[in-house]
């Protein structure tokens, strides 16, 4: 009996291929790259609470820091998480174009946030405080950088989801996990985004 031929527009791929622990192997990858992920800003994390306040000459985090202004940054990157769970119930229902409204607004939301970071390392460099400042700077650029680089990824996954859709390459099952798998990323920025924004800007040094 002739077997049928799956394109990448079938429906009927298979895309619940389970492993021994439950979970499909495309859901325990992300898991287990997210845990990887963990392990790399916890470092980063532990390094700068370990440098934060060794700094002998400034700027210091109270010297330059806007904690308004920044609020409002961490706001706009945390509503986008709202949007990205929109965007996946859009997908489930199997509406297309109101996914597409809120990937792109998810990816827009990112774009503000990636921009304020920009517009914020300007207005910190302008003040005296670089990668190679002090301790402070060094952890603190390294820290920011390299979650603001992760933000940037999501946001090109992002738009790539919206080119596919368009292109009609996110067919049912296999598009729906596709879009979940993004939204898993883009929460865990979020989440990480959650613990440097506290441990960063809301916890004093004492300097």
């Amino acid at each position: 009996m002739d077997q049928p031929i799956h394109t990448s527009i079938d429906t009927d791929y298979p895309v619940h291929d389970e492993t021994s622990t439950g979970l499909p192997n495309t859901k325990l990858a992300m898991w287990i790259f997210l845990a990887s992920e963990c392990l790399l800003f916890g470092a980063l994390i532990a390094t700068y609470v370990l440098y934060r306040g060794a700094s002998i000459e400034g700027p210091f985090p109270g010297d330059i820091f806007d904690i308004p202004y920044t609020s409002i940054s961490a706001f706009v990157l945390l509503a986008s998480s709202l949007t990205m769970v929109l965007a996946l119930a859009a997908k489930q229902r199997d509406d297309e174009g109101q996914m597409r409204l809120w990937l792109l607004t998810t990816a827009m939301l990112g774009m503000v946030f990636v921009g304020g970071q920009i517009y914020e390392f300007t207005l910190f460099t302008r003040e005296g405080l670089t990668l190679s400042t002090n301790l402070f700077g060094s952890s603190f650029f390294v820290l920011t950088g390299f979650h603001g680089v992760h933000v940037t990824v999501g946001i090109l996954m992002l738009l790539t989801l919206v080119g596919f859709s368009y292109a009609r390459q996110l067919p049912g099952e296999r598009g729906e996990l596709s879009v979940e798998m993004v939204g898993l990323y883009w929460h865990f920025v979020d989440i990480v985004w959650i613990v440097i924004f506290t441990v960063v800007y809301l916890i004093p040094t004492g300097e």
